[in-house]
């Protein structure tokens, strides 16, 4: 561990997983992102190389690691925090979770002009039924079918939900894509800088869906399910 070095940001929430780099004031400093899809387990660990070879960072340069918890599904959302974990214990990093909601919500806002209090997230659980994350409220289903209820002038961006969301709320979406690894980045690197990490054991993704057979654990445990079903 470098004191000042640069943090490794790491996002598996969504299809398209990002790997950063940021500096300690939270400017970011290289990124790079990919469709993922569900193959996060077989290229997390090579992207993460190849953006650090190009910056030529070593792991032992590094000052920190920050995480995105989601809400996303089970598999990404487990090989990354795996990911980041094993990295920060190995290294003796501390580590930062970020909601991957809130990163989103204040990329969209930052590329709308808005504030992220006028906007909702919503994201897909499992086949048929979404997630929905308005600010200042714990995520909640919304079950296929039913659209979701928005107060009046909330604005809905939508992430991997081509063909099941509007039109706009999808390209809404892609904005806030554009600037995850910058958000990731500065609210990671906020918390750190203000003495904030968190305890390793404990920092827990938010799983939209599980396997089946797979049951979520109390909250104790360190998993917790926000809401959901099964996938199948």
């Amino acid at each position: 561990m470098t004191a000042g070095g640069p943090l490794l940001a790491i996002d598996t929430a969504t299809t398209n997983a990002v790997v950063a780099l940021g500096a300690t004031d939270g400017t970011l400093l290289a990124h790079r992102t990919w469709v993922a899809g569900y193959r996060h387990g077989e290229e997390l660990l090579t992207q993460i190389e190849a953006l650090l070879g190009e910056a030529r960072i070593a792991t032992a340069d590094l000052g920190g690691i920050v995480v995105g918890t989601g809400p996303g599904a089970f598999t990404g959302l487990r090989v990354g925090i795996a990911t980041a974990k094993g990295l920060a214990h190995a290294l003796g990093l501390p580590i930062v979770g970020v909601a991957t909601s809130s990163a989103l919500l204040d990329a969209a806002a930052g590329a709308m002009g808005k504030d992220r209090s006028t906007l909702a997230l919503l994201q897909p659980a499992g086949l048929n039924d979404r997630v929905l994350t308005v600010d200042g409220e714990p995520p909640r289903i919304v079950p296929g079918g039913v659209d979701p209820e928005l107060a009046a002038g909330i604005v809905l961006v939508a992430i991997d939900l081509e063909g099941r969301a509007a039109v706009d709320a999808t390209g809404r979406g892609e904005a806030a894509r554009h600037g995850l690894a910058t958000t990731l980045v500065a609210l990671g690197a906020a918390r750190l800088a203000a003495g904030h990490p968190d305890d390793l054991a404990r920092l827990a993704p938010e799983y939209v869906t599980l396997p089946r057979g797979v049951r979520a654990a109390a909250p104790e445990g360190g998993v917790e399910l926000t809401g959901g079903r099964p996938a199948s």
